[in-house]
């Protein structure tokens, strides 16, 4: 196989990029240069994939049998639109990172690939879409389907698959999500936790999401694919590990959703994996096990990551590490309160 990655630097497009290489593919990335390192042994191409010169730079570099696309989640659908019309005849299948925000249901309904999308013009700009009073739907889910479309259109469904995932983790996570809980945990100390304690998270470790994302270049697979962990874990479980790999002598103070929002505690972000709605952790990833996606259980996404962090491991620097978590004096106050 002889592959693209746009992006390749950084956290999943790294990963799919190392997977593919360790595979005996051919790798070329495409990024602008200013996160990450090239990985050894790619073919690296630097330009901007908002800018028509660039990219008819990088489809001079082809053709290659499939582009993963990973950099795309903070374009407009346009300029999604502007890379696959300038790419759509040097590569065979295009496989495109989105996200089940591009649901209309997303967070509030159970989801299948068959749950009614949101939607957006191929050819919109950033304006484009509303984040409701509640927080859903929102610009970026009206942004992503969009760049959906504009791959769909430009290519025909034929050649497309859209992997939508909800949280991805692992070693080099950037966002912070799974960190913030390691570190919370090696504190230890009363640590304030979502309740109910038996609800079920389905975080994706970003080997598997890389995994299945080389699997559906070389495949025969179309469509969309929900790709969340098809077992998941409980929350209670999920602490119990981050406490057991830190070695953390902490005991989580189990707190209800009414409690929490009472004192102003942020859903997603401040308590991270927290958030009320029901069909936040109901993805139904059903069609892309059956495709071949394989989930390690999360305890082993657990250790890996904290024994990344533990030699030292940095990921990207990214404005998004730094929403996440509650101050330790806010947590003491809502602790108090209970």
């Amino acid at each position: 196989m002889k592959i693209l990655v746009v992006g390749g630097t950084w956290f999943l497009g790294k990963q799919i990029a190392e997977d593919a290489l360790a595979r005996g593919w051919e790798v070329a990335t495409f990024n602008r240069g200013r996160s990450g390192t090239d990985v050894p042994g790619v073919v690296p191409v630097h330009g901007d994939r908002t800018v028509e010169e660039d990219l008819r730079r990088l489809a001079g570099q082809g053709p290659w049998d499939a582009v993963i696309d990973t950099s795309s989640s903070e374009l407009a659908p346009r300029d999604v639109l502007l890379a696959a019309i300038a790419l759509k005849d040097v590569v065979g299948r295009w496989v495109h990172l989105s996200t089940v925000s591009v649901y209309q249901g997303w967070p509030h309904l159970p989801l299948t690939e068959d749950s009614p999308l949101l939607e957006c013009p191929a050819d919109a700009d950033e304006t484009y879409g509303y984040t409701g009073e509640d927080g859903s739907p929102t610009i970026y889910g009206f942004q992503k389907v969009g760049g959906e479309n504009a791959v769909r259109q430009t290519l025909g469904d034929e050649r497309v698959v859209l992997l939508r995932p909800g949280v991805i983790v692992g070693p080099g996570e950037y966002v912070g999500r799974l960190p913030w809980w390691l570190n919370r945990a090696r504190q230890g100390g009363p640590i304030l936790a979502p309740a109910p304690a038996d609800r079920h998270i389905q975080p994706v470790d970003v080997r598997d999401v890389a995994a299945f994302a080389l699997d559906q270049a070389q495949g025969a697979g179309l469509g969309g694919f929900n790709v969340a962990h098809p077992d998941g874990l409980t929350m209670q479980d999920f602490l119990a590990e981050c406490l057991a790999v830190t070695e953390g002598a902490g005991k989580p103070v189990w707190a209800a959703p009414e409690k929490l929002t009472a004192q102003g505690v942020r859903q997603w972000t401040e308590l991270p994996l927290w958030r009320t709605h029901a069909g936040v952790w109901s993805v139904d990833a059903g069609r892309a096990v059956a495709a071949g996606l394989r989930c390690r259980p999360l305890s082993e996404t657990i250790r890996d990551t904290w024994a990344w962090m533990a030699a030292d491991g940095r990921p990207v620097e990214h404005p998004r590490w730094a929403e996440h978590g509650i101050d330790r004096d806010k947590e003491a106050k809502v602790l108090a309160s209970l």
